[in-house]
């Protein structure tokens, strides 16, 4: 998705960028929740394997085709990828991930845990150290402390707690059998489809994105989509009985999310110069996939705290699941205060003045 960001800015008109973007971010947020939908005929009637044979044969197709038909970028020379800084990224996220994904099972203190997070903590320092020495980094830390960027890396961290969550414990709620006293006994075909809802918003959400950034400016988008997504996480942890009001409640998440990660999409790539689009995008993705892993490994321990003899967690649990989701969601919804009143549009960047840097204070004045 980064690279896609970049090749849009290098081969468009800058004002049709921002609606490329948020067009290309929603249809990475439909893909994401179609798989959902169109998991469960694959499991039932071909087996769990083509759940990997088929994206494979799909993105084997797709390769070939970008090889085919997407001109070169002409925008950036060859430069030498430095490769400390990307071991110690990488490190550090493999650490971080591992520790809070098997946390939920293992136990936050046990001694593998603590580990991994002290260590992903670690390497996360040495790799901001080595990037500000580095002649060449593999992110620049000075664009990164620009505010239109860091106040998006914090909504993205935020929201992507409730999305991944949603969509890992949804269909556990939706296949549990009704005798339970909640759940709709919901085989694995029809809990996805009955995700539908989500995908179709959130490609709506993605589609209006660039006329509602030009309308109401990024602060209102911002927190208008988070609050639209935090009143269907409500929704869902307070009312979850009926069919209906799981599909309004899915309706609004759909259409919160796709909004906001295309307005976030837009804002971080104008927010940058077009040799750092796919960087800053880059960490943006990195960002909303860490929150995702603390949402799904917090939502787990909630769910799991308290179990019913039949092995399913009790109902409430869920309902405070989702309602923490809900409160960290409207936590972004108030960091959109943060994010400027006016980003420039991709292709006409203003410098801001960086501390320490006077070739940008400069370039701004």
């Amino acid at each position: 998705m980064p690279l896609a960001f970049g090749l849009v800015r290098d081969h468009f008109e800058p004002r049709s960028v921002s609606g490329r973007v948020g067009l290309l971010a929603s249809l990475g947020g439909v893909g994401l929740a179609s798989g959902l939908v169109v998991a469960g005929p694959i499991v039932e009637h071909l087996g769990y394997t083509w759940l990997f044979l088929l994206p494979a044969l799909v993105t084997a197709v797709v390769a070939l085709a970008a090889w085919l038909y997407i001109p070169a970028s002409e925008a950036l020379g060859r430069v030498r990828l430095p490769w400390l800084p990307a071991i110690l990224l990488s490190g550090s996220l493999v650490l971080l991930l591992l520790g809070i994904s098997q946390a939920p099972r293992r136990g936050w203190l046990s001694a593998p845990i603590l580990v991994s997070l002290v260590g992903g903590v670690l390497l996360a320092v040495t790799w901001v150290v080595s990037e500000l020495r580095a002649p060449v980094p593999l992110v620049d830390m000075r664009l990164m402390r620009r505010r239109a960027v860091w106040t998006t890396n914090l909504i993205a961290l935020l929201v992507g707690a409730g999305m991944y969550s949603v969509q890992a414990f949804l269909p556990a709620v939706l296949q549990t059998p009704s005798e339970v006293g909640y759940g709709f006994s919901a085989s694995v075909t029809h809990s996805g489809l009955m995700l539908l809802p989500f995908a179709v918003m959130s490609f709506v959400g993605g589609v209006i994105a660039a006329s509602v950034l030009r309308r109401c400016g990024p602060r209102v988008a911002t927190g208008a989509a988070c609050v639209t997504a935090s009143a269907g996480l409500a929704t869902l942890g307070l009312l979850h009985d009926e069919v209906w009001q799981i599909f309004i409640a899915l309706a609004l998440v759909g259409l919160g999310f796709g909004l906001v990660y295309a307005a976030l999409s837009s804002l971080v790539v104008g927010a940058v110069p077009a040799s750092q689009t796919g960087v800053a995008a880059g960490m943006n993705a990195n960002i909303r996939t860490i929150g995702g892993s603390i949402g799904v490994a917090a939502m787990s321990s909630i769910v799991t705290a308290k179990i019913l003899p039949s092995g399913f967690p009790v109902e409430s649990a869920y309902t405070t699941g989702f309602l923490v989701l809900a409160g960290v969601t409207a936590v972004a919804a108030v960091c959109g205060l943060l994010v400027p009143a006016q980003v420039p549009p991709p292709g006409v960047i203003r410098p801001e003045p960086v501390p320490g840097d006077p070739v940008s204070g400069r370039l701004s004045r």
